[in-house]
């Protein structure tokens, strides 16, 4: 079973059109790798096609599970703070994940969320690739290590480049930021504080870029 779940991916569950709306309405219905089973739904990318910026996070946590989009509780809001402040429209914004369910553990009532494995990641990348395409933004902003090791590569390292260009064809500009979740993780507010900073500075860059 174990080797089954290794080879599985999405590939047979994409469309023969993939324009964003043939891409989500498939998805729903993805079995491509075992996280389907325990996961509430699909939650596949949201935004416009003609988006300029395309944001890509880990993967959907306990309240994306459940309301069916990506970036929808506390680590969303944080996200949405950074956007008004540094002028990008959140309209001018299409945000996925890499992996398209939550992956969890049971603690009793809660539902505590587990990083995917790689081959987990592997699996749901069709999806990702598909998004890419389908929007084909002028930015792309790498929400976290899971987004760049996706992406880039598992030799990718969030420390070595974040807030800076990587060196990547996938978009005009390609960068990279902690993902937003880990202010929330921040052990105190002067922590929390400065991680917001950075997070909205990084994203600064991203709104310099796009007013050139």
């Amino acid at each position: 079973m174990e080797r089954t779940e290794h080879r599985a991916d999405a590939t047979p569950f994409l469309p023969a059109r993939r324009d964003l709306r043939a891409l989500r309405a498939a998805a729903a219905a993805c079995r491509g790798c075992h996280l389907h089973a325990p996961a509430t739904q699909t939650v596949f990318g949201a935004g416009l096609k003609r988006s300029r910026v395309m944001m890509v996070g880990e993967m959907p946590g306990d309240r994306e599970d459940l309301a069916g989009h990506p970036f929808v509780g506390p680590a969303g809001r944080e996200l949405d703070k950074a956007l008004a402040a540094t002028g990008i429209d959140r309209r001018d914004v299409y945000i996925t994940n890499v992996v398209k369910h939550f992956k969890f553990e049971e603690r009793g009532k809660r539902r505590i969320h587990q990083t995917p494995k790689r081959f987990e990641m592997d699996a749901c990348l069709p999806w990702l690739r598909a998004e890419l395409a389908a929007v084909g933004p002028e930015v792309l902003v790498l929400l976290g290590a899971t987004a760049g090791k996706a992406l880039i590569g598992p030799s990718f390292k969030l420390g070595a480049v974040r807030g800076r260009p990587v060196a990547s064809d996938l978009a005009a500009l390609v960068t990279a930021t902690a993902h937003p979740s880990a202010i929330l993780r921040a052990p105190d507010d002067e922590s929390r504080r400065a991680a917001r900073r950075d997070f909205t500075s990084d994203l600064g860059a991203v709104a310099a870029f796009l007013a050139r």
